[in-house]
């Protein structure tokens, strides 16, 4: 159960053409983030001309900074910046509310 109040962070990206062992790491980041103390849910998606948003959930402040520290996520940041990423931005965000359909 998600808390009332919680965090999200916003990484929208341009990929660079190419895989460059870009799924494999992806899919190996979102699988030790979701065992990260704090961690919530997270959303994803891309586009053909490789335009993509991802959004995950936090507990707190706290659990991002520690996720950004990960050191297998520390390798996947410098990766990124240096093969698979034309452009990137991130954004953290208090979600004070939420409700669905």
């Amino acid at each position: 159960m998600k808390p009332t109040t919680y965090y999200a962070v916003i990484f929208t990206s341009q990929r660079n053409e190419g895989d460059h062992g870009y799924s494999e790491m992806a899919d190996r980041m979102d699988e030790l983030a979701r065992k990260q103390p704090g961690f919530i849910d997270a959303e994803s998606v891309r586009d053909a001309a490789g335009s993509g948003i991802t959004v995950s959930y936090w507990e707190s402040l706290e659990a991002i900074r520690s996720w950004k520290q990960n050191e297998e996520h520390l390798v996947a940041q410098e990766k990124g910046r240096q093969a698979w990423y034309e452009s990137y931005k991130v954004r953290i965000c208090k979600v004070e509310r939420e409700y669905s359909f």
